[in-house]
């Protein structure tokens, strides 16, 4: 079985070559690291977990670029847990895709079937085997790319698509994944853009809030603020899932790489989205 690309020639480029050198172009990008990462020499690092954006690479790949390249520098992991929030609403609540291969114009990479087995029967009562879920979401392949470039075929991946993102969902997911990644050698991508279409000042003022509860690296922060006010972040379940595995996992402090908006690439500030990314070490 093989998932087609659904947003190639779109969010990012359809031919290999071109998708290559976009990547190199966020790298390079004035708001990205401005380098090219080296391909680390050791499989296992100090880095558990990632918050990346999912927009077009042409609005948010500059700042994904920032997290990618700390991996990448640091660690090769066997497998890459990616967590996104579904936005077109199709499949299960909380659907993992576990057989086959994704495929992307650098190539195909394997889902890891035996994790994604372990988790279905660890949390049958949240998680389901679902690829309609998965078919025309983008917000997990978007990621795909930046890996493929980084490291080839050498990893698989355990992919997640959200609906449910209420607290007790994301700790109960978190926690079944913080029981099969452990001794794996294992990195986890949540992946999320924050506030959506509103003037900057309003973006940057709630997307303080919002990154100044994932670094304190209390999932309960992030829920509390979800709950309690209405932001247009759009993925904070995979978020909180994301930290709740990693604090198991023995994560130590969070650090935020780089915020921009929309707005920092196009130069309209009237409705800007806001875009993150923060490592889990």
């Amino acid at each position: 079985m093989i998932r087609k690309p659904a947003v190639a020639g779109t969010f990012y480029s359809g031919n290999k070559e071109a998708l290559k050198g976009q990547i190199e172009e966020c790298f390079l990008h004035s708001l990205g690291p401005g380098k090219i990462p080296n391909l680390s020499s050791k499989r296992e690092g100090k880095i558990l977990g990632l918050v990346s954006p999912h927009a077009g690479y042409v609005y948010s790949g500059p700042v994904a670029a920032w997290g990618f390249y700390e991996v990448i520098q640091d660690e090769i992991p066997d497998t890459v847990v990616i967590l996104g929030p579904n936005h077109r609403g199709f499949g299960a609540p909380i659907a993992v895709a576990s057989e086959g291969e994704w495929e992307t114009p650098l190539g195909k990479v394997l889902i890891d079937s035996s994790l994604a087995k372990q988790l279905l029967e660890i949390a049958p009562a949240i998680v389901e085997e679902d690829n309609e879920a998965h078919k025309r979401e983008h917000s997990l392949e978007i990621q795909i790319p930046f890996l493929q470039y980084g490291y080839g075929e050498s990893f698989k991946i355990l992919p997640l698509c959200v609906s449910d993102q209420s607290q007790e969902s994301s700790r109960k997911l978190g926690e079944a994944l913080s029981q099969i990644i452990k001794e794996k050698n294992a990195l986890i991508i949540a992946s999320t853009d924050l506030t959506h279409y509103q003037p900057q000042q309003t973006a940057k003022k709630e997307d303080r809030t919002i990154i100044e509860a994932i670094l304190s690296l209390d999932y309960r922060n992030l829920g509390k603020l979800t709950s309690k006010y209405y932001f247009s972040m759009c993925g904070p379940g995979p978020v909180m899932s994301m930290l709740v595995a990693t604090s198991h996992a023995g994560a130590e402090k969070v650090r935020l790489l780089k915020y921009a908006t929309s707005g920092d690439i196009t130069g309209d500030y009237s409705a800007v989205v806001g875009y993150a990314c923060l490592v889990v070490e």
